[in-house]
């Protein structure tokens, strides 16, 4: 299924370029919120803050968690809704890190690209959630690699996948090698909306780092 929504043709048609990331996301960065949860009926932020919320019962305020591809924040500020842990955020994106801070939810912000080694330190989160970020034109599998390499042992990833790349770019492959490298235990990989109102379906992934 192909999505009418220019912006979303736009978004899935990055092909990974940063520069053409950045672009579209600093003229998207203010409308950004409307446009996804009022135009697109973009759940998967809720989905995810709930699954990792469930997930870090238990934890304790101190608990530190890294939202990777903050984008405008909404998923950090429905964490903070459920939790008390502290929240770092990391987005390619400056304009739209400029709209997370507003949120007023994340202990720090900071510029980062996915795609390559995190400037972040081994076993120093105790979760870890990502949403929105692996999808069309955007990053590939092996940037999780990175997610569970600055996760503690035993902390929890929740990642969505978008419906459009979970085959053609071998996300389970990919999960279940990282398995077998001892990087990660799956626990949960379950089908879950979206965008609602676009049809698009995602891969709502509950991993533990190991």
């Amino acid at each position: 299924m192909e999505s009418d929504n220019p912006l979303l043709k736009r978004a899935y048609a990055l092909n990974g370029d940063a520069g053409r990331i950045r672009d579209l996301y600093a003229d998207w960065a203010a409308s950004y919120d409307a446009d996804t949860l009022d135009g697109m009926g973009y759940v998967a932020p809720v989905l995810a803050a709930r699954a990792l919320s469930e997930a870090l019962e238990g934890e304790t305020a101190e608990a530190r968690i890294l939202d990777a591809g903050c984008g405008t924040g909404l998923v950090g500020a429905e964490i903070a809704r459920r939790t008390e842990v502290e929240i770092d955020g990391i987005d390619l994106s400056p304009g739209m890190l400029e709209e997370a801070a507003r949120k007023k939810v994340y202990r720090s912000l900071a510029e980062a690209d996915m795609t390559a080694t995190l400037d972040l330190s081994d076993n120093s989160y105790d979760g870890v959630v990502s949403v929105g970020v692996f999808t069309s034109g955007h990053v590939g599998p092996e940037a999780i690699d990175e997610l569970a390499r600055v996760a503690r042992p035993g902390a929890p990833l929740v990642v969505t996948v978008h419906e459009k790349v979970w085959e053609p770019d071998r996300y389970a492959a990919h999960l279940a090698e990282m398995e077998r490298h001892g990087l990660i235990r799956l626990r949960a990989i379950n089908d879950a909306p979206y965008h609602e109102k676009e049809g698009y379906t995602c891969k709502l992934c509950l991993l533990e780092a190991a």
